[in-house]
C-alpha cells in the first residue's frame, strides 16, 4: 500500500533497493512539494528481501543544479514534527562539502540540520571539522559547533570550545587555539611545539584573514608573548597586503634597530614592499622599497634604500675619514630576466651605491653586504651546437682597499662558440669568438716588496718593484679561433689525437699613462693598435695498458703531446685583463694553451708528457694517479715574459701582472706536477695535487682534500701550502687549513660549522658554527661567524644571527655585529 502525503520538506520517492550494503539517496531541499513515501510494511519486506534499508531519492524541482546526496543505514520519518533522520554511518554530499556522522536530522520547520556522534564535516575548500555535535542550516552556510577541531587543507589546526558560523563565510571560535603543528603521535594531548591561544578567533573567509583577540603565543604549552589583537592571512593566501614580521639588528655604527616591512599586494602580477628601519644611533630612519612584477615573458625587481644620517661621524675611522661620513647614503638595485623564446634570454643585474661601505654598514636593515657587486646586462642564446653570450659589466669593490676609479667598465663582452654537426676531415671542427671593449679611469698598480705604490709605480716607476694589474684608458680586442681535432685508435690500442688551431687577435688601446710609465705599456703611451696571429698544430698520443686480475683491474697509460707554433708577439703591448690567473697543475698539463684568457696566448713549441695510472680494486674502491712534466722545445717561452719592451725574459722591464713568472713553466724544463686520487667507497674520497721542483723535488705547491659522508655526517678538509711568488705579488709563504662539517644528529636537528686557519700567521681567517631546527611547522637557525679577513673593518667582525619561522604566520630574525670599526680607505 502507498501513502501519499503533502509534506513541507523533502521530496522523497521510493526507488529499487541496492544490493549488498550500499545505500544511496539523492536529497535536495524543496519548498512545498508532494512526497511519495514507502509504507513501513512494504519497506520492511523490501529490506528483508535485499538485506538493506530502504533507499530514498529526492530531486529539487526548483533548482535542479543543486543536489544533495545522502548515504545511511536507514532513514527515519517523523511526520508529526516534520523531521527526517538519516541514521547509521551517515554521509551527506552537498555542493562539494561532505558531512559524516552517526545521525543527521533535518527539521523542516526551522530548515536546519543537526548532526551528532563522530561528526566530520569537510568543507568544499578542504577544511575538516571534527566534533560530536553540529547545528547548521540546510544549505551548509550558517551554524554552530561545540568542542570542535578544524583541520585545514594546508595541514593547520584550530580547536575551540564553540564555533559559530554566519553569512556563509564568517566563523567565530570561542576560547580557541591555532597551530600548524601536527599532534604528537605518542601523546595527542601533549601541547604542540607552538600554538596561538585567543579568547576569540575570527576567520573571515571572504577576506581570507584570521583575527585573534586577547591572544598568547605558547611554546610547549608555556606562554611567551601576549598580544591584545593581531591577525594574519589564512592558509589559503599566498600573498596579501599587510605588515610582515619585523627583524632586529644591532652593531656599533647604527646601534639597535628594527626593520618593519609593509607589503602591498597591488595585483596578482606585481607587488610592493616598503620597509622602515629606525635605529638608536642613526635617527634616520633608513627607508627601503622593493617593487616586483611578473610579466608574460619574465620578471623584474627594483629595490631602493636611503637614509639621511643624523650622526654620520659614527662612520669615521681613527684618521677621521670614511666614505660613510656623509649626510645621505643609499643604493638602487634591480634584477630582471626575460625569455625571448626557448633558446634566447635577456636580463640584467645592476647595483648603484652612494659609497662602497653602505650595504655592509646597514646589512642588518637591508639585504646586502659582501666583498663586491657586479652589474651586468646580458643576452644569451643556447643552441644544440652553439652558445652566444653578450653582456656589459661594471664592478664595485666594497672593501677598504678598493678604489672604484681602478675598476673597469666593460662595454661589451661577447663570447660565441659553434661546433659543426658534420665531421670535417674525419674530426670535429669548432669556432670560438671573443670580443671585449673596456674603459678604466685610473691605472691599477700594485707595489712589491713592501715599497710605496706612489714611489715605485707613479712618481718614479720601477718595473722591478711594481705590477700593473689594470691599465687606465680604453682597450678593445677581437679574437677568433678555429679548432679541429680527431681521435684515431690503431689495432694495438694506441690512441692518436691530432689537432690544429688558428687564432687571430686584433686590438686597439689608448693607454692613460705618463711618459715615466711607458714601460708598462710596451714602451709607448697613448693610442696603439696591433694584430696577432697564432696557428698551432700538434698530436696527443695515449697508449693504455690494461691488466685484469682476480682483485680488480689496472690501467697504465703513458701520454705524450707535442704542440708546434710560432712565437707569441706584442707581449706587453696587449694589456692583460682576462689572463691574470695561471696555476700550473694536473688540470692544464695537457692544455694546448695554458693561459686562462685571451689577452695572452702561448707561443713556441712545447712537449707535455706524463703517465696516468688507474686501478679498480674489488671492495676497496678506485685509485687514479698522474705524474708529468712540460718541456719548451723551441722558440720563445711565453711564460718567461711578463710584459717586456726589449724581448728580454724576466721581471726587469714593464711587468703586467707578472704572469708566468715563478709559475713552474718559465724555464725550458718545467716543474713536475702530480695528482693522486683515492676513493675507497662511494662516501669517502681523498685527492692530492702538487707541483715539485724540477731539480730537487721540493714541494712548491700542494693541495690536500678529504671528503667523507657517513649517514648524517658530512666532513670536508682542505690543506694548502704555496711557496712565495714575490714577482707576482705573493711575498710570503701561504699555508692554511679549512674544515667544514654538517651533522644531522636528529630528524629535525642539524649542526654545522667551519673554520679557516692560517698556519703561517697562527690565527683564523674565518670561523663559523651554527644550529638548525626544521619540522613541519617551525624552523629556527642560530649561527655565529667570526670574520678575520679585515676586508672592510680594522678589527675582526663577530656576527651572531638568530632566525625563527612559524609556518603560515611568518618569521623574524635578530642579528648582532661586534668589533666592526672601520679603517682608513684609499
Amino acid at each position: 500500500m502507498y501513502v501519499r502525503s503533502a509534506v513541507r520538506g523533502w521530496n522523497l520517492a521510493c526507488s529499487t533497493p541496492l544490493s549488498g550494503r550500499g545505500r544511496l539517496a539523492a536529497l535536495t531541499l524543496a519548498g512545498l512539494a508532494a512526497v511519495t513515501i514507502v509504507s513501513p510494511v512494504l519497506a520492511q519486506q523490501q529490506s528483508q528481501r535485499s538485506g538493506v534499508a530502504n533507499v530514498v531519492t529526492a530531486q529539487v524541482r526548483a533548482n535542479p543544479n543543486a543536489k544533495m546526496l545522502v548515504q545511511a543505514n536507514e532513514m527515519q520519518y517523523d511526520y508529526k514534527n516534520e523531521r527526517v533522520s538519516a541514521v547509521g554511518k551517515v554521509q551527506i554530499y552537498y555542493d562539494g562539502a561532505v558531512l559524516e556522522a552517526d545521525r543527521v536530522t533535518h527539521d523542516r520547520k526551522t530548515n536546519r540540520l543537526t548532526a551528532t556522534g563522530n561528526v566530520r564535516y569537510q568543507t568544499k575548500d578542504g577544511n575538516v571539522i571534527h566534533t560530536d555535535h553540529i547545528d547548521m542550516d540546510a544549505d551548509f552556510r550558517d551554524g554552530f559547533v561545540q568542542s570542535l577541531l578544524i583541520e585545514t587543507a594546508d595541514n593547520t589546526r584550530m580547536v575551540a570550545a564553540r564555533a559559530d558560523r554566519s553569512e556563509g563565510n564568517l566563523t567565530v571560535l570561542q576560547s580557541g587555539a591555532y597551530t600548524a603543528c601536527e599532534p604528537c603521535k605518542e601523546n595527542p594531548q601533549k601541547p604542540p611545539l607552538w600554538q596561538v591561544k585567543a579568547a576569540r578567533i575570527i576567520h573571515n573567509e571572504r577576506e581570507r584573514v584570521i583575527h585573534y583577540e586577547n591572544a598568547t603565543v605558547e611554546f610547549f604549552g608555556v606562554p611567551v608573548a601576549y598580544m591584545p589583537y593581531f591577525w594574519h592571512p589564512d592558509p589559503t593566501v599566498k600573498r596579501q597586503t599587510g605588515f610582515l614580521t619585523p627583524t632586529w639588528f644591532s652593531n656599533s655604527r647604527t646601534g639597535t634597530g628594527v626593520a618593519i616591512p609593509y607589503y602591498w599586494a597591488l595585483s596578482p602580477h606585481y607587488d610592493l614592499t616598503v620597509t622602515v628601519a629606525p635605529m638608536t644611533q642613526q635617527i634616520g630612519p633608513l627607508v627601503s622599497a622593493e617593487f616586483r612584477q611578473q610579466l608574460v615573458t619574465g620578471s623584474y625587481m627594483i629595490r631602493a634604500a636611503g637614509i639621511f644620517q643624523q650622526e654620520p661621524e659614527r662612520f669615521r675611522d681613527a684618521s677621521g675619514v670614511s666614505p660613510g661620513d656623509r649626510d645621505f647614503r643609499g643604493s638602487i638595485e634591480t634584477v630582471g630576466k626575460f625569455r625571448i623564446n626557448e633558446r634566447w634570454h635577456w636580463g640584467w643585474d645592476a647595483t648603484l651605491l652612494s659609497d662602497r661601505y653602505f650595504l655592509n654598514d646597514y646589512a642588518g636593515a637591508i639585504a646586502g653586504g659582501g666583498r663586491d657587486r657586479t652589474s651586468t646586462i646580458y643576452l644569451t642564446g643556447q643552441g644544440d651546437r652553439s652558445y652566444y653570450d653578450l653582456r656589459g659589466l661594471g664592478f664595485i669593490g666594497m672593501g677598504r682597499e678598493d678604489d672604484s676609479s681602478e675598476q673597469p667598465y666593460i662595454h661589451p663582452l661577447l663570447d660565441y662558440s659553434y661546433v659543426w654537426d658534420r665531421p670535417i676531415l674525419g674530426g670535429e671542427l669548432g669556432l670560438t669568438t671573443n670580443f671585449v671593449s673596456l674603459s678604466r679611469s685610473e691605472t691599477d698598480f700594485q707595489a712589491l716588496n713592501n715599497t710605496s705604490e706612489t714611489t715605485s709605480c707613479i712618481t718614479a716607476p720601477d718595473p722591478g718593484q711594481c705590477i700593473m694589474r689594470g691599465m687606465g684608458g680604453d682597450y678593445t680586442r677581437f679574437s677568433t679561433m678555429m679548432q679541429w681535432r680527431r681521435t684515431v685508435t690503431n689495432p694495438w690500442g694506441v690512441v692518436f689525437k691530432p689537432f690544429a688551431t688558428a687564432r687571430v687577435d686584433v686590438a686597439t688601446r689608448d693607454a692613460d699613462l705618463n711618459a715615466n710609465q711607458a714601460a708598462f705599456a710596451g714602451g709607448s703611451v697613448g693610442r696603439d693598435s696591433m694584430v696577432r696571429a697564432m696557428p698551432a698544430v700538434g698530436m696527443e698520443t695515449r697508449w693504455p695498458f690494461i691488466s685484469v686480475h682476480s682483485w680488480g683491474t689496472q690501467i697504465v697509460e703513458p701520454i705524450a703531446q707535442v704542440v708546434v707554433r710560432p712565437n707569441e708577439t706584442h707581449i706587453g703591448r696587449f694589456p692583460n685583463e682576462d689572463a691574470q690567473s695561471l696555476v700550473f697543475d694536473d688540470t692544464n698539463l695537457f692544455a694546448i694553451d695554458k693561459y686562462s684568457g685571451y689577452d695572452r696566448v702561448e707561443g713556441g713549441t712545447r712537449a707535455n708528457v706524463g703517465v696516468q695510472y688507474t686501478a679498480n680494486i674489488h671492495r676497496y674502491g678506485m685509485i687514479n694517479m698522474l705524474f708529468g712534466q712540460s718541456y719548451h722545445l723551441a722558440g720563445k717561452n711565453s711564460f718567461a715574459y711578463s710584459g717586456i719592451i726589449d724581448n728580454t725574459p724576466g721581471p726587469t722591464f714593464g711587468q703586467q701582472t707578472g704572469l708566468g713568472l715563478q709559475s713552474g713553466l718559465e724555464n725550458d724544463v718545467s716543474d713536475y706536477v702530480a695528482r693522486a686520487y683515492f676513493q675507497p667507497a662511494g662516501n669517502l674520497s681523498y685527492i692530492a695535487r702538487a707541483r715539485l721542483d724540477k731539480n730537487d723535488f721540493d714541494v712548491r705547491r700542494v693541495e690536500l682534500e678529504a671528503r667523507a659522508t657517513w649517514q648524517n655526517l658530512s666532513l670536508s678538509t682542505i690543506y694548502a701550502r704555496y711557496d712565495p711568488q714575490p714577482l707576482i705579488g705573493y711575498e710570503t709563504h701561504r699555508e692554511s687549513v679549512y674544515q667544514l662539517g654538517t651533522w644531522k644528529f636528529h630528524e629535525n636537528w642539524t649542526v654545522f660549522g667551519g673554520a679557516g686557519y692560517n698556519l703561517r700567521r697562527g690565527d683564523f681567517d674565518l670561523a663559523m658554527v651554527g644550529l638548525n631546527y626544521v619540522d613541519e611547522c617551525f624552523a629556527a637557525s642560530f649561527s655565529y661567524v667570526a670574520d678575520y679577513s679585515n676586508f672592510t673593518y680594522t678589527k675582526p667582525v663577530h656576527r651572531i644571527m638568530l632566525r625563527m619561522n612559524l609556518r603560515t604566520i611568518g618569521g623574524t630574525g635578530i642579528s648582532r655585529e661586534i668589533g666592526d670599526e672601520q679603517t682608513t680607505s684609499p
